[in-house]
């Protein structure tokens, strides 16, 4: 059983070392890390460069254009995916390795809890309140970016299908919806990642307006 790990980025040399340092410390190292260099104008992909990893190039401005750029990309049986801004703990791909030894599984997500927030420090309150009222209206888990896992095979599955323009649906719950139409989506509530919650102090308009709005819209969609 073989992970590749892929970590879309555009332009953050501010974390990207962090993220890298975690992954590439795992008491179970993975098979394959993959960098996926969005465009990047900073210091990222030079940063990236001080790692024995691997940096793909995607030209396709996007979360989406860069998450399918390194699922094709990778060799691994399974393919976890963890934001740029994200700190693994040591057993995650243990952690991971552990949950796909059960054949019935297609997909892994787990809690995060934000790391640089002062009111939601290190807590997994927050997430696990969006994630079950999202499993209680939908009737099953979805995946979280900054801690997703799908096997090789249910991607090949359904990269054809999935939708690509991020402006108008949340790619998370898009490759969910996508994935429980096949398999079968696990949530592992030990399975806790560290995430920054710059995007709710520096641009709160987004997170709270337009990820809901998004969110709404891909349910549309694929309702329609």
């Amino acid at each position: 059983m073989t992970v590749s790990v892929i970590v879309p980025a555009y332009n953050e040399e501010k974390y990207i070392r962090t993220c890298l340092e975690a992954l590439i410390h795992q008491d179970e190292k993975p098979d394959e890390i993959v960098v996926v260099d969005n465009n990047c104008t900073d210091h990222t992909a030079q940063i990236a460069q001080e790692f024995p990893i691997t940096i793909l190039k995607e030209e396709k401005q996007g979360m989406i254009s860069a998450r399918n750029a390194g699922f094709n990309h990778a060799d691994g049986d399974i393919i976890a995916r963890c934001d740029a801004d994200v700190i693994v703990p040591v057993d995650w791909i243990k952690k991971i390795k552990n949950n796909f030894e059960d054949e019935t599984i297609d997909a892994l997500t787990g809690p995060a809890c934000f790391y640089d927030l002062f009111l939601a420090n290190k807590t997994i309150v927050p997430f696990l309140l969006y994630h079950y009222a999202l499993r209680l209206f939908l009737g099953h888990h979805v995946l979280a970016g900054p801690n997703m896992i799908v096997s090789k095979q249910i991607w090949n599955k359904i990269k054809q299908e999935v939708c690509r323009d991020g402006s108008i649906v949340h790619e998370d719950i898009d490759l969910s919806l996508h994935i429980q139409k096949y398999g079968r989506i696990r949530f592992d509530p030990n399975l806790v990642v560290k995430v920054s919650g710059r995007r709710i102090k520096y641009n709160p308009f987004s997170f709270f307006i337009e990820y809901p709005s998004r969110l709404i819209q891909t349910l549309r969609i694929h309702q329609a």
